[in-house]
Parts: C-alpha cells; sequence; structure tokens
C-alpha cells in the first residue's frame, strides 16, 4: 500500500503501510486531529508574546487588527480614546500586541503591548539597572500580591499593584501590564515588579500633556468634582482640575455653590486663566452667557425713574436689583433729605420693591448709582415757600440738645429753636429747663437757609413786648407824653416809654437843637424825669412854655401819634406842643 505523507509548515506527519487499509473518512478525520493539534501547540506557543499588527476597520466598539492569522483580533476602542474622547487610531497604523483569548465569534482578543519581555537573566540585570518598563502577564493571586509572568515568574505586591481593593486585583489576573523591576536576585531567581508607578508616570504624563493643551479663552467639559465655600473644582482631564469660583458662576449673586451646580455634573464652562508656575487653572460659567452690564449703558441713564427690587444691605448702603445681574447700589447719604440714615436698615429690608432714580451709570465698571430720596421728591422745595421768615408755625419737640430744640414741622422737615430764643423772661441752662420731647410748641420762623437745609426758629418773638402792648392801647392821632432820647437834624429819637420809641420829625418853626452837653451836671435826673413822664402820660397834657426851648436830648415833651405800623412795630410821632 502507498504510503502517504502530510506536510504542514516543519511539523511531518507519516502513515504507517501497516496501519492498514483507510478510508476517505478516515483520511478526512486524521487530517482535521492533525491540524486541530497544529493549531493549539502553534497558538500555544504564540499566545502572550509580542506580534505586530495592522488595523484593517475601526467600529463603534471595537478596533480591528490583522495579526496574521485566520482570524483578526479585536481591541476595545476606549483604549484609543484621549482625555477629550477624541480617537487616537487610524486605520493603517501598526500595534504591537499580543493574544490573551477568543470571543464567541472565534476572533482573538487582543492586548497592547507597549514593551517586550526580557529573553533571559542579563537583560533582566539590564532592565533593573535601566530601571526600564517591562511587560508581564498577570498569572494568579498570591498572598500579599500577585503573581506576574515576566518571562519568568515574578511578585506584584499588592501595595505597588495599582489596584485600590481585592476586586480590582482579581481583575488583573490574565491581563498584560507593564512594570519595573524594583528587587532582582539572579541566585534566587527572585523578582519583585512594581506596576505603580508606571500608572503615576502616565498619569503625571498625561496630567501635563492635558495642562500643556490648555489655554485661555477655550470652551471644555468638565464634571464637577467638589464644592466648597468659595466655588467648585471641575476634573478637566485625569487629574486635571480647574476651579470654578463662585464669582464666575452667575451674574447675579450666587449665595453658596450648590444653588448653581452639583457633584458629579457635567459642565460646559470657559478657561479663565492658565497659570505655569502654581499649575492653577481658573474656570468660569457665567462667561458663556452675555454679560447683563454690556446692555446696562444703554438701558439706564442718569434721571430716569426706575423700579428694583432690594436684593441685600451693607453698612454704607443697599443694593437694588434693576435687572437679572444689574444691581445698582443706593447710598445711606441718598436716602433721605433732611434725617441722617445711620444704617439702611432704618430705611429699607432685603425684598423690598422701590423706586429711585439713577443718578450716575458707570457699565465698565459694573456701577450704577441710586437715589431714594429723590424719587420721593425734595420736600425743601416747598418748604421754602412755606416757611417764609416770619411765618408762624406749630410742631412737636422732637429731640433737646444743650445748644436747643429741634421741632418737627411735617414731611421730614426739622426747625431749631437756639436755647436764647426760647424765652424773654430768663436765661436758661438748657432747654428742658422749659420744654420737653413730644410737647407742642409755637413759633416764628427767623431765618431759613435752603442750601444748608436749616430752619431757624423762635419762640420768645411770639411773646407780647412793650411795643405791643404800646400799640395796642394806642391808635394814630393820640397825644401822648415821651422824652427826647436823640436830636440830630430835622429828625429826633423820642422815648415812649420803656423800651418804645418813635421817630419824631422837626418842623422848621422849631428851635435848632442845641449841642450835647458834655458834663454829667446838664443830663436830667432820670428818677424825676421818670415821675414827671409818668404824670403827663396819663394826663395826656404838654409843657406850654417847652416849645420855645432849645431842643436837646433829655427834654419831656409832647407828641402826637401819626402813624402805626403793627407789622414792623414802628411808631412815629410830630410835637403836639
Amino acid at each position: 500500500m502507498k504510503s502517504h505523507a502530510v506536510f504542514m509548515e516543519n511539523p511531518t506527519l507519516f502513515v504507517s503501510p501497516d496501519a492498514g487499509p483507510s478510508t476517505p473518512a478516515d483520511d478526512e478525520n486524521s487530517f482535521a486531529n492533525i491540524l486541530s493539534e497544529f493549531e493549539q501547540q502553534h497558538h500555544t506557543h504564540r499566545d502572550n508574546q509580542a506580534m505586530d499588527g495592522k488595523v484593517v476597520s475601526i467600529s463603534p466598539e471595537n478596533v480591528v487588527v490583522d495579526i496574521g492569522r485566520k482570524m483578526d483580533g479585536v481591541l476595545p476602542i476606549e483604549q484609543f480614546r484621549d482625555a477629550s474622547g477624541k480617537l487616537t487610531v487610524r486605520v493603517g497604523d501598526s500595534l504591537k500586541v499580543s493574544i490573551t483569548g477568543r470571543d464567541e465569534e472565534g476572533s482573538y482578543l487582543l492586548s497592547m503591548l507597549r514593551v517586550e519581555r526580557p529573553r533571559d537573566w542579563s537583560q533582566f540585570e539590564q532592565a533593573f539597572a535601566d530601571k526600564r518598563t517591562i511587560g508581564g502577564t498577570v498569572t494568579e493571586l498570591v498572598k500579599g500580591g500577585l503573581r506576574v509572568d515576566v518571562g519568568v515568574p515574578a511578585f506584584l505586591p499588592a501595595s505597588r499593584s495599582g489596584a485600590r481593593d481585592q476586586a480590582e486585583m482579581e481583575k488583573l489576573i490574565g491581563q498584560q501590564i507593564e512594570c519595573k523591576i524594583i528587587k532582582l536576585d539572579v541566585a534566587d531567581e527572585d523578582v519583585v515588579v512594581d506596576r505603580r508607578v508606571i500608572l503615576e508616570e502616565r498619569t503625571l504624563a498625561a496630567k501635563q500633556e492635558s495642562f500643556a493643551r490648555l489655554r485661555e479663552g477655550d470652551i471644555i467639559h468638565g464634571t464637577v468634582r467638589s464644592l466648597t465655600d468659595f466655588g467648585a473644582f471641575v476634573e478637566l482631564a485625569p487629574g486635571v482640575d480647574g476651579l470654578l469660583h463662585i464669582a464666575d458662576m452667575a451674574w447675579v449673586r450666587v449665595g453658596k455653590p450648590g444653588d448653581v451646580v452639583e457633584v458629579g455634573q457635567t459642565l460646559q464652562v470657559k478657561v479663565l486663566k492658565v497659570n505655569s508656575e502654581s499649575r492653577r487653572i481658573s474656570l468660569g460659567l457665567k462667561q458663556l452667557i452675555p454679560d447683563p452690564w454690556t446692555m446696562a449703558g444703554d438701558r439706564f441713564h442718569p434721571g430716569d425713574r426706575v423700579q428694583g427690587k432690594v436684593s441685600r444691605l451693607a453698612d454704607f448702603g443697599a443694593f437694588v436689583e434693576l435687572a437679572p445681574g444689574v444691581d445698582g447700589l443706593i447710598h445711606v447719604s441718598e436716602m433721605s433729605w433732611s434725617k441722617k440714615v445711620r444704617k439702611p436698615s432704618d430705611v429699607l429690608k432685603p425684598g423690598e420693591m422701590v423706586e429711585v432714580v439713577v443718578l450716575g451709570v458707570n457699565a465698565a465698571e459694573h456701577r450704577i448709582s441710586l437715589g431714594l430720596k429723590q424719587a420721593l421728591g425734595d420736600p425743601w422745595e416747598e418748604a421754602q415757600q412755606k416757611f417764609t421768615v416770619g411765618a408762624v408755625v406749630e410742631g412737636a419737640v422732637i429731640s433737646l440738645q444743650p445748644f436747643g430744640a429741634f421741632i418737627d414741622l411735617g414731611n421730614g422737615i426739622e426747625g431749631m429753636i437756639h436755647i436764647g430764643d426760647i424765652s424773654r423772661e430768663k436765661r436758661l441752662n438748657h432747654p428742658r429747663e422749659m420744654l420737653s420731647t413730644g410737647q407742642t410748641v409755637k413759633a416764628v420762623v427767623l431765618e431759613q437757609d435752603k442750601e444748608r437745609r436749616r430752619i431757624r426758629l423762635g419762640m420768645k418773638q411770639l411773646e407780647p413786648t412793650n411795643i405791643d402792648h404800646f400799640l395796642a392801647e394806642h391808635h394814630v392821632g393820640d397825644v401822648i407824653t415821651g422824652r427826647l432820647a436823640e436830636v440830630s437834624g430835622s429828625r429826633a429819637k423820642a422815648e415812649l416809654g420803656e423800651g418804645v420809641y418813635a421817630i419824631c420829625r422837626i418842623a422848621n418853626s422849631e428851635p435848632q437843637a442845641a449841642p450835647a452837653a458834655k458834663s454829667d451836671s446838664a443830663r436830667v435826673d432820670l428818677s424825676s424825669m421818670t415821675e414827671m413822664l409818668s404824670s403827663k402820660w396819663k394826663k395826656g397834657g404838654g409843657t406850654g412854655s417847652a416849645g420855645r426851648e432849645q431842643l436837646k436830648a433829655g427834654q419831656v415833651r409832647s407828641f402826637r401819634i401819626v402813624t402805626i405800623d403793627p407789622t414792623k412795630k414802628s411808631v412815629e410821632v410830630e410835637f403836639a406842643d
């Protein structure tokens, strides 16, 4: 019988003539067994070994690689995305891979190999000395760590595995890893490797690469990692965080970061500043929407009367929200025309709607000055007409000070009565000697100063004086007795009573005034003159012979009332004798 030989690559199989006759079915079964055995031996020899592959296609889930086998290999596509999610592989790229198994469809499951394994102990020694990265396959979980095949069995301590817990360590079994030799004993064939240092180096490199790609003005996506009182930390790439400050979250005032963002939320943010020295990144969220202040200059103008809500109070004033993101300030000095406001809370409260007048707009500096008192109207415009000098007013005492009393005249206007203008009867040491807070009093306006916003009042000016009594008791045409107090040319000043003086006209027929006596003996005895004046005022008579005497101060004469002016409290007389 003729012998048959089957040659497949190197192995050769001889069929012995003594094996007996073979049928076609036997030949087919034998060939299949031989092929299966060959592939198993061939694959076993090549699995987990580095081989070159070429990317032939890319699907949404996998990258298909031609590795020179009957079936192609596949790699998860996620291994080829960078921190931003961009794909880093293209059809035609060459890759170094190893086979880790097969999927349900028979395709080879591959693992990326970036480094090869040492082939002998001299290469192990060289890799250890150079601190070079080598490749290995995790084979099993052992006490304190993992067993790794790097060409020889090596130990990977759990603390240097890069795994956070037992579950992650178990997932490494069967996986291709990269590591560095941290202990090598050739004599005992003891090798200890470190995977964590590789991961840390890659994380640092990726962080540096991601940081280097960032530019001010970039708009990128990130995930909120944590919140603080002053803002939120946003992860832009593995190991790269930026700070979203609370002031850059929204154009409106934000109470706390949690009101705008939350942990785990994906945000689109703008890179505001990159500090390469401190490696700090400042982010902005509100910068992605228009700045409301860009429209504030066109919308608000000085003199405009607008409405807004009191958003917050400060020691120096109140902030009023005029539009979303646009606040104006009412300074304490612009809250009242008459009262000195010590704190804004005395006038306004948060959440209150108010009407204000725009005093100034500076959109570039995000400032709008507002006035509350201007919207209420200036009460001094009316006060100027109402409280003229000489007008009699009435009001309650609102406060007492050592120098005087303040009177409420209504509509926020106050008047002040100086302590010297309270009473004619006696000298006061303090206004409280005659007045008390809340007491209603009458007073006359003595002075008005709009510029200084002051009204001076007097109470004693309303009390009757000697001239008031005289005017009430006498009329035009009455003949009375008085004393010449001064004589000058064609006019003389006559004293008609205590504190009551009148102007007297001197006719041409009257004798000229004699020079005033310089000695004390020429003066009239005041006590005798007073008695004489009293007698003559009562009788209404005159001195018949006095008209022939020369006019001089101190003479007692009879006068006739010519005019009386109650408003000016003035009297004019003429000689009646």
